[in-house]
């Protein structure tokens, strides 16, 4: 391979680089640290929020992504919803037109609520009125899943610590096996 072709090669790359078309993101509301209201009469595209949360009185067209924050959905997400260490709230006769997926925290879906696809719930709790539907399928993990391996491992290490401290209390006052000296006399009463 010949080096006259790497600047015709720069030159394309260049070219190719310069007409691309920029992303638009006029609609989107990014998020951080402050709350996302969305009035009852407009819509926003995507809506993502760290450490804050979305209150979507008005429709949602896209996506709404929390982390650590809750969601709250008046009328319409148009697509899916994503939570991390919050709490969804769909009220009566919203819908979230996809998916919803959620992971520690807990799902309120009210009455005639529908999720139009699947919905997965790690680590939460669900509590979803009677005529609330999910149309795709629907996985929930409880956090007692979690807690019990964790609290195992936990038990497993503090074991280990105190089997440890109590043998190293042991090496260094009671050296070359002697063993410790008996307790002192209780004290007598004079009568």
């Amino acid at each position: 391979m010949s080096f006259s072709r790497f600047p015709s090669i720069f030159v394309a790359a260049a070219l190719l680089a310069l007409a691309a078309i920029p992303a638009r993101a006029d609609k989107d509301v990014v998020q951080f640290g402050s709350q996302i209201l969305v009035p009852a009469n407009s819509s926003v595209h995507d809506a993502v929020c760290f450490f804050c949360s979305v209150d979507a009185q008005g429709p949602i067209d896209h996506d709404v992504v929390v982390f650590f924050g809750d969601i709250h959905v008046h009328q319409l997400a148009n697509h899916d919803v994503v939570n991390f260490f919050g709490d969804v709230r769909v009220d009566s006769n919203a819908s979230i037109s996809h998916d919803l997926v959620h992971f520690f925290g807990d799902v309120h879906l009210g009455d005639n609520a529908s999720v139009g696809n699947d919905m997965v719930l790690f680590f939460g709790d669900l509590h979803a009125a009677n005529s609330a539907t999910i149309t795709g399928n629907r996985v929930i993990e409880p956090a007692w899943l979690l807690l019990i391996p964790l609290g195992l491992l936990v038990g497993f290490i503090w074991l280990i610590v105190t089997f440890f401290r109590n043998w190293r209390e042991r090496r260094m006052y009671y050296p070359a096996g002697y063993p410790p000296p008996p307790p002192p006399p209780p004290p007598v009463n004079p009568s």
